[in-house]
């Protein structure tokens, strides 16, 4: 059932295309069908113009010989880009609503999704399909036809030496059987060994430079190489299940010349046939070994598609755990329904707000989360009001970033409520929800892009006035003229060529271009000097003005415009208050600033 559901929903992408495919597989039945005729004429030519002495014939029979040959030519060449180009639309469809539905997938399927996986099933898999539909699907009805209009013809010269020949049916459809069967979980297991092969690569690029600091290049090849092996294990053990029963599927194809020659010549010595006839069988011989041998490699390629369907709907069939709820409209207005158009300035942002319909009041009510069934969060409650700088510190894996992550609804807490506003951020629709709760995220990414390009995705229609005063704010101003192209200057992979705190800098830049309501901003400094974190806490401070934010991180000077603190430790808020009460008292919070300020 499961493999007829990844077909019918692979179908309904091709059925889109039906007509042309349609006329492609009528073109397919066609070619079929004359491939029947040079044969027939060949016997003719034998049985009339060289024994019965009809000369003039043979002109007209071999005109008809050479405009088969062209038609076919035509016909065939006709369907082929047919196959051709409807497979490649299917495949640009297919990838183009795949793509697009990863992109609604929450954080949870992305943690137990490896890249190479994802890779694999977007390039790989759908190249098996894209193959199954090019080509596949009219060999399979081509070489079928041709089967069934062999026998027919074959038939209707004569039945008995048909009938020989069809001696080798039951052993080649009962070797094909146990070849469907056996295949099948081969071509698995290739393409999940090839997904992991793609995911170690994959790692590997992307961690070069830890790799190279610590030297671990060797140990890295060698990884690779158990893996390269595995994927060689497994590709040997597939060709050897093709090898195992296509050579026995040949072999007995080869008793059919036998057969003619021996059961074909002696029906001719008792004039059951004549030579014609017997040239005829032998011309259509060939229509009847091709399918045959054509049948292995066609369940073979059917089955290698399957596997690869079978993924692709798996991924087609995931869905988020965190949803909009049904037949809620966006009740969060968009920061874009009233951006201002030039600058950044702060009577602008605020003439924007007066659009929004949150206010900014942030509350944990008892709430409890587990990051694969460890605790994180623990009856975790707290109330911020609208317009207050918060302030959280907390060692490592204290739940500092998920808190974060819980507002923003990346995940959704196993007990308690997330409240904005006094509603249940489950309410909230999605989209508008994450345009006016915002985040910095802990490990600054950027886009191969330009810097611009970065700041502005934030904002589709910002104007580079928008872009470069929040470039300002963040600091990016500071290091752009050193940059080859300026704001032209392209990133590369990830931030390749800037350092961290290039990179955080113009993650905040993006940030202060989406204007939140509530912003987050998760470690944002940790990569500057002290001297260029004081001047974006000062940004920070005055882009903050009439917004909630939450500064998450490990230094205590981060904190020094904060309304009030929480300190975080083992998932629970054990201290609270502002920077003078913390320190005036034992704890944390005194422990670190003790430590900072040396």
């Amino acid at each position: 059932m499961k493999e007829k559901t990844a077909f019918s929903w692979v179908w309904s992408y091709v059925r889109r295309y039906r007509f042309g495919m349609a006329a492609g597989l009528g073109l397919s039945v066609l070619v079929a069908a004359m491939n029947m005729v040079n044969p027939l004429v060949t016997g003719s030519i034998v049985d009339k113009v060289i024994k019965g002495g009809q000369h003039e014939l043979l002109f007209k029979l071999i005109a008809i010989m050479l405009c088969v040959v062209v038609g076919k030519s035509i016909f065939r060449y006709s369907y082929q880009v047919i196959f051709e180009h409807c497979s490649q639309n299917v495949i640009l469809k297919m990838r183009e609503d795949l793509y697009a539905h990863i992109q609604q997938l929450d954080f949870s399927w992305y943690d137990n999704a490896p890249s190479g996986n994802v890779m694999t099933l977007l390039t790989s898999d759908l190249d098996k399909v894209r193959h199954f539909v090019a080509w596949v699907l009219y060999q399979i009805l081509e070489n079928s036809l041709i089967y069934i209009f062999s026998i027919i013809t074959l038939a209707s010269i004569n039945w008995k030496l048909t009938l020989a020949f069809l001696v080798i049916a039951p052993p080649v459809l009962l070797l094909v059987r146990k070849f469907k069967i056996h295949i099948r979980p081969a071509h698995m297991k290739v393409r999940d060994q090839f997904a992991v092969l793609n995911t170690r690569v994959g790692e590997n690029i992307e961690g070069n430079r830890v790799v190279k600091a610590f030297v671990r290049e060797g140990y890295e090849t060698e990884r690779f190489e158990k893996e390269n092996e595995g994927y060689r294990d497994v590709s040997v053990a597939n060709a050897d299940m093709r090898v195992k029963f296509l050579p026995w599927i040949d072999a007995l194809c080869q008793v059919l010349p036998v057969i003619l020659i021996l059961f074909g010549g002696y029906l001719v010595i008792q004039n059951e046939m004549t030579i014609g006839q017997l040239v005829t069988f032998n011309g259509l011989m060939w229509a009847f070994i091709q399918p045959i041998n054509m049948f292995g490699m066609l369940v073979d390629n059917t089955q290698n598609f399957a596997a690869s369907a079978d993924r692709l709907f798996e991924l087609q069939k995931a869905e988020s755990k965190i949803k909009s709820p049904e037949n809620v409209e966006g009740e969060l207005s968009t920061r874009a329904a009233a951006e201002p158009q030039t600058g950044l300035s702060t009577s602008a942002a605020a003439s924007s707000e007066t659009h929004s319909t949150i206010q900014g009041r942030v509350e944990f009510k008892n709430v409890t989360f587990s990051y694969n069934e460890t605790p994180v969060i623990k009856d975790m409650s707290f109330i911020i009001e609208p317009g207050t700088t918060v302030g959280i510190l907390g060692p490592t894996g204290s739940g500092k970033s998920t808190i974060a992550n819980l507002m923003c609804r990346y995940y959704d807490a196993d007990s308690g409520a997330v409240l904005i506003d006094g509603k249940n951020v489950k309410d909230y629709n999605l989209q508008e929800l994450r345009r006016n709760v915002g985040i910095t995220m802990q490990e600054a990414f950027l886009f191969s892009d330009t810097v611009e390009g970065n700041i502005a995705f934030a904002k589709q229609k910002a104007s580079f006035e928008e872009v470069e005063a929040a470039a300002e704010l963040a600091r990016v101003k500071e290091f752009i003229g050193d940059l080859t192209d300026g704001y032209d200057t392209i990133v590369g992979e990830r931030g390749v060529g800037l350092s961290g705190g290039q990179k955080q800098r113009i993650a905040l830049a993006r940030l202060f271009l989406a204007d939140p309501k509530v912003m987050i901003l998760d470690d944002t400094t940790s990569a500057v000097d002290n001297d260029t974190e004081y001047k974006i806490r000062q940004s920070i401070k005055s882009r903050s003005q009439g917004h909630t934010a939450f500064i998450i991180s490990h230094r205590v000077s981060s904190f020094e415009n904060c309304d009030v603190i929480l300190v975080v430790q083992d998932g629970q808020i054990v201290d609270k208050g502002s920077h003078e009460e913390l320190i005036s008292r034992d704890g944390y919070y005194r422990e670190v600033w003790l430590e900072q300020r040396g």
